[in-house]
């Protein structure tokens, strides 16, 4: 009785399944041009990445242009919610201009987040992932802003003039090499 009220038909099961991977398959938008490092910690943009917001706005930042060779972690979201929200998603482009922005420091934070936030709208995010990180980002990207301006000052640089080749290279090991513009 019990099996019998459980019974599905394996059509039923593979429609289950597409439309469950369809729902968690969250990428769309312009494809980043990322190459992971070896531990999938940070990542390599191989094409320049630009993104002009479709409405200008007066005083605000409304292109960016990410260099070729430029690194990036995408996503900042700790660990214990990628069950949540993946570093990866349809929120990858925008996440990687915003890193960018937040590195080079070139407009104020505020504007950064700005640039986060229109880039989502824009590649139609759904608003309870969206909200979620701009909250946190807001809540928490001090400490990501201010870490940047001490990395910088300690040296650090994050716009790659060569790229790895063996595929087993992390970012800890490149970094230490002679790789950058």
């Amino acid at each position: 009785m019990y099996r019998g009220e459980l019974a599905t038909t394996k059509k039923e099961v593979a429609d289950f399944m597409r439309q469950a991977v369809m729902k968690s398959r969250d990428i769309a938008g312009p494809a980043a041009p990322l190459v992971p490092f070896a531990d999938w910690d940070f990542y390599f943009i191989d094409r320049t990445l630009e993104w002009t917001r479709r409405e200008r706005i007066a005083g605000v930042v409304n292109d960016v242009k990410v260099p070729k060779g430029f690194v990036t972690d995408l996503a900042s979201i700790p660990r214990p919610f990628w069950s949540l929200l993946p570093r990866q998603g349809r929120y990858t482009y925008p996440a990687v201009l915003h890193d960018y922005l937040y590195w080079q420091q070139s407009c104020t934070r505020a504007q950064a987040d700005d640039v986060l936030e229109a880039a989502m709208e824009e590649l139609h995010v759904p608003i309870p992932q969206a909200s979620t990180i701009l909250i946190a980002v807001r809540m928490f990207g001090g400490g990501a802003w201010d870490n940047n301006a001490e990395l910088k000052a300690a040296g650090e640089r994050r716009l790659l003039k060569s790229f790895p080749s063996d595929i087993s290279m992390t970012w800890k090991i490149w970094k230490q090499q002679d790789v950058f513009e």
